[in-house]
């Protein structure tokens, strides 16, 4: 078993002994969607708190939930979407976004255009840090699976670091300030925006 796979294995174990994970992943999976996880906060989240040990959650901001739908770019279904899922599961901080239409709504938000998204692979590759540079999904089967373009290690580590793939260096900072991750998390290291990041081995398990 290679290293990956070993923390594959890990994080699979952590999300299966969580109950709000698996509640979400199940509701998830409902919504029948060929191309979709759970992903960033929510799994960085999930493994940090186990990893600290702690018995409560940490509070969740929002349950990202990332879909790659690129035959319909309209927001309103996003919107039906995240109903569904406030349906199937009320309470929780439900956020759905369709990574196929990231480019249509990023300039306006972040203040710089950025190319339309391949994929939900590609989406993930994208996101800011490479410890939240990671999905989980229900398979058909019952098993976990779990999209990590740049790999675990920084997650199992529990390293923040800028992925330059879209996030600004002032962006990135920014992060920083407001999640507050050394107080949340004592055990985090905090890489700077302007190191040089480490090149990630892909994992994707189907």
């Amino acid at each position: 078993m290679s290293e990956q796979q070993a923390l594959a294995a890990r994080l699979r174990a952590i999300a299966r002994a969580t109950p709000w994970c698996m509640q979400a992943l199940q509701a998830v999976a409902q919504l029948g969607l060929p191309d979709c996880c759970i992903g960033a906060g929510a799994v960085r989240n999930l493994v940090w708190d186990a990893l600290h040990g702690y018995a409560q959650p940490s509070a969740l901001s929002d349950v990202d939930v990332a879909y790659f739908d690129a035959h319909d770019l309209l927001a309103e279904s996003e919107v039906q979407l995240r109903q569904r899922l406030e349906t199937a599961l009320p309470g929780v901080p439900w956020e759905v976004c369709n990574q196929a239409r990231v480019h249509l709504w990023f300039e306006e938000e972040f203040g710089y255009a950025v190319p339309p998204l391949l994929s939900l692979d590609d989406a993930i590759a994208s996101w800011p840090e490479f410890a939240t540079a990671v999905g989980i999904h229900l398979q058909p089967d019952g098993e976990i699976g779990i999209v990590a373009p740049h790999g675990l290690d920084d997650l199992f580590n529990m390293v923040v670091r800028r992925n330059p793939a879209r996030i600004s260096p002032d962006g990135y900072a920014q992060r920083l300030a407001s999640k507050d991750y050394a107080a949340r998390w004592p055990r985090v290291t905090i890489i700077a925006w302007h190191c040089v990041p480490r090149d990630g081995t892909y994992l994707k398990s189907n």
